[in-house]
């Protein structure tokens, strides 16, 4: 399989690949790669930890013993509660923030590899979170129909025999046959009246929520002043 589209954002083809073949070796049915990101330290790293999502999981790679064993930490999209990055000199620190366990954390992410993986990696929480998107296995039982038994119309008991010259006359007449009992019906529940319907405020044009997004990443430290600034001066031009 070609590895070109895992090159974008300057990886290093030779390490990509050997990550990709390992972790192909994993992956289950439906299952696939879409992005891998490479720790780049200013010296010169033979063996950098990597990142790898796929449209399920995420794999954080690191390699031991000179390349000969690599460990392996690996989650679904649902044992995480989220992510973070923090933008530095050389480089971002990329976070993983497990729901029960400690956070990981790779330093040393080119900036546009860092910025790429918190995309995907938000993107594939939302859908996780989102009821639309979780596949639930439901048992149905199908409940078994009990007999029904038909109640045999009454039969009507008087009989009127003509005898032959050899048979004696009998007769049976005005026998009663017990009224049918039926049920008392239920009252029929009176239905609460309906709820106001709520009206929906109107919502946020889409400069607005830009801006709103641009400051709540400044807040969480994912952007310099410099570029909140730079960035909310080019959103309030458009006005």
């Amino acid at each position: 399989m070609s590895i070109a589209k895992f090159l974008q954002d300057g990886q290093d083809p030779k390490v990509v690949e050997r990550i990709h073949d390992k972790i192909v070796d994993m992956l289950t049915s439906g299952e696939f790669i879409q992005y891998i990101a490479l720790q780049k330290k200013p010296a010169v790293t033979l063996l950098p930890d990597s990142i790898t999502v796929s449209n399920k999981r995420i794999f954080l790679c690191e390699f031991t013993k000179l390349g000969l064993a690599t460990n392996f930490e690996i989650f679904a999209w649902g044992d995480i509660k989220d992510i973070a990055f923090k933008e530095e000199i050389f480089g971002s620190k990329v976070t993983i923030i497990p729901i029960s366990d400690e956070n990981l954390t790779i330093d040393y992410i080119p900036k546009v590899q860092a910025r790429k993986l918190y995309q995907l990696i938000k993107e594939a929480l939302e859908q996780a979170n989102n009821p639309v998107f979780k596949i639930e296995t439901e048992t149905t039982v199908t409940p078994v129909a009990a007999p029904i038994h038909e109640t045999p119309a009454p039969q009507d008991h008087t009989a009127t025999h003509t005898p032959s010259a050899n048979e004696t006359t009998f007769e049976i007449t005005n026998l009663q046959v017990p009224e049918e009992v039926h049920p008392t019906p239920e009252p029929t529940p009176v239905q609460p009246p309906l709820a106001a319907v709520s009206i929906p405020q109107e919502e946020d044009d889409e400069l607005t929520l830009k801006l709103k997004k641009l400051k709540n990443l400044y807040d969480r430290q994912l952007i310099t002043q410099a570029e909140y600034e730079t960035k909310k001066t080019d959103l309030l031009s458009q006005l």
